[in-house]
């Protein structure tokens, strides 16, 4: 018998309440997820070449204009209330946008001992080797492909996007199968479009998660687990529950 479908709040539950926030957080947990990802940033004052004194904290933010836009809620702060009703009831994905700071983001959960209940994951493959030196327990997540804008909601480029999606699914299951082993991923994230049932083969072949973002759609979410990923990501968890009603 195959494992539960793993259900991870986009955010908390984005299109409920403002992401990346405890209100979100917690509203994911009362419809139901098991697992809650948020984004993890540095600023711009806050690269490794900024004297640690000065640094600003690491942030949960998507990207800077995000940070800029609303009440700056630190990673210290989002993992604290993890360790906390209702929070602590869930697992934890600390999605890090940005290469860089690695040893903060563990020293930060080992702190709170959130290690057994959390994942870290990431598009940028060294960040994942620098995490895996510093805590071998920490499960790693490999997160692709790797992007740097919302190229799929141009009109313009979807043309070249799908010719590009359509090489991907044929090419990435291949790729897993090499490099995943390397990494020490326990889950590889993937962009929806590109998740089909060989690379969900390939994946429980080498023994590890396969995990689509970000899904809102009922048909997608219905393709998803009959391709036999491990988890879906949504902004809307409310559609991840058995049948996919609303609560």
């Amino acid at each position: 018998m195959s494992a539960p479908l793993r259900r991870i709040g986009h955010k908390g539950a984005a299109a409920l309440v403002e992401g990346n926030t405890v209100a979100s957080f917690e509203r994911a947990v009362e419809i139901g997820v098991d697992m809650v990802e948020f984004d993890v940033l540095r600023l711009r004052d806050g690269g490794a070449d900024t004297p640690a004194p000065r640094r600003s904290p690491l942030v949960v933010a998507h990207d800077w204009e995000d940070a800029a836009a609303r009440p700056r809620l630190t990673l210290a702060d989002a993992l604290d209330a993890f360790t906390a009703p209702p929070l602590d009831a869930v697992e934890i994905d600390c999605d890090l946008k940005l290469p860089g700071r690695e040893d903060e983001v563990v020293a930060a959960l080992r702190e709170r001992e959130l290690v057994p209940r959390a994942m870290v994951s990431t598009m940028h493959v060294r960040s994942l080797a620098r995490i895996a030196g510093l805590e071998p327990r920490l499960r790693l997540g490999w997160t692709y492909p790797l992007v740097n804008r919302p190229w799929d909601r141009s009109v313009a480029a979807r043309p070249a996007v799908a010719a590009a999606l359509a090489l991907m699914r044929r090419r990435f299951p291949g790729r897993a199968r090499r490099r995943a082993p390397g990494l020490g991923a326990a889950a590889i994230w993937v962009f929806h479009r590109i998740a089909t049932p060989r690379l969900a083969a390939v994946t429980a072949e080498l023994g590890i998660d396969l995990i689509a973002w970000t899904v809102d759609d009922p048909e997608a979410i219905a393709r998803l687990r009959a391709a036999g990923v491990d988890g879906i990501v949504s902004n809307d968890p409310r559609l991840l529950q058995d049948g996919g009603g609303i609560v």
